[in-house]
């Protein structure tokens, strides 16, 4: 188990024990109402933590707009400009996302050291192949896993020099296999939180494959303290997929749903019920398995670790707990039979 230093985040605290998931605001920068709404449609999805784009002086109204509506820590994105850091330090913001290397001479790198320090707002620094440093990528000739985390690290001592230590640490690729080892090697060389990510994953299909072996695997190697599923299209989409892949590794909570693949047995659309039994319970926050099979010949006994689930029938199904078939019901009952048993457990 990695000995994580302990990172606060508003009201998360990040020290390797619970794992956050993060999300980003995707509306225009001076649209402040729709920055709003979709802040509060990321925290009713089960999002730990929202981060905005601060590209500009006129962005910074978005950090007491969103405060007001939302109870979950907001980040603000800053690349270059350090007064952007300190105006939004001074609007009340909860973290910052910044490279110090980035931001000029190394007064300016002090002055957002000392503001984050007495305002106790944490920043993140956040590498990624497209951000290294002329002279590491000439050194090791691409963005090796090497390169990223000697940036990374330096940016880190840059903060280190005015007693600045509540850092977290993102290295970010869109190479899967470069961003596992990065983090990998990460993991050995400090103690910081580390969030993760796989940079410019891509649309919904290929971007949740890239993030489910990319930040799953670090998960399984016990990495990891906030993660952000990358994807381009609605960020709340991004909430739900990490709240899967968390499932899938064993740390996350809510419904599981076990389904079969069909096969030439099946005589009900399961397609159809397990879409709507996914959808029905995604809400939901018991930590329970529901099965969702096709037939009656493998589904009690290969799903009877479920904690409730249904096997098809020819146009019915029969409803099993724990591997134990309770009873018989139409196939236009799956839905709320199911849910009626859900409630009750």
């Amino acid at each position: 188990m990695r000995n994580v230093k302990t990172v606060k985040v508003g009201n998360n605290v990040l020290n390797g024990k619970k794992i956050y998931i993060q999300s980003m605001l995707n509306k225009r920068s001076d649209d402040v109402k729709g920055n709003v709404e979709q802040a509060i449609e990321l925290e009713k999805a089960g999002c730990d933590i929202v981060r905005a784009a601060i590209p500009d002086m006129e962005a910074i109204k978005l950090i007491p707009a969103i405060k007001e509506k939302v109870k979950i820590p907001l980040v603000a994105d800053i690349h270059f400009d350090y007064r952007l850091a300190l105006a939004a330090a001074d609007a009340g913001i909860d973290k910052i996302r910044i490279n110090p290397g980035n931001i000029g001479d190394i007064d300016r790198v002090k002055q957002v050291a000392v503001t984050c320090a007495n305002k106790n707002i944490p920043i993140r620094i956040g590498v990624n192949s497209g951000s290294l440093e002329k002279e590491i990528l000439e050194r090791y000739g691409s963005p090796t896993p090497e390169a990223l985390v000697e940036s990374a690290l330096g940016h880190v001592k840059l903060l280190e020099r005015f007693d600045f230590d509540s850092i977290v640490i993102s290295i970010k690729s869109s190479n899967v296999k470069n961003m596992i080892d990065s983090y990998r090697l990460a993991a050995l060389k400090c103690s910081y939180p580390l969030h993760l990510g796989v940079t410019e994953a891509g649309t919904e299909r290929m971007g949740i494959i890239k993030s489910s072996v990319g930040i799953g695997s670090l998960l399984c190697d016990e990495i990891g303290e906030t993660i952000r599923v990358s994807l381009t299209g609605d960020p709340v989409s991004e909430v739900y997929a990490a709240k899967d892949i968390l499932k899938a590794v064993g740390k996350g909570s809510g419904v599981e749903i076990i389904s079969c693949p069909t096969c030439g047995r099946t005589r009900i659309d399961l397609v159809k019920a397990a879409k709507q039994v996914e959808d029905a319970v995604k809400d939901i926050d018991k930590n329970i398995k529901v099965a969702i099979m096709g037939c009656v010949v493998n589904g009690p006994g290969e799903a009877k670790e479920a904690d409730i689930g249904i096997a098809g029938g020819d146009k019915c199904a029969v409803l099993f707990k724990k591997g134990e078939i309770i009873k018989k019901i139409n196939e236009e009952d799956i839905l709320p039979e199911l849910m009626k048993e859900i409630e009750k457990l």
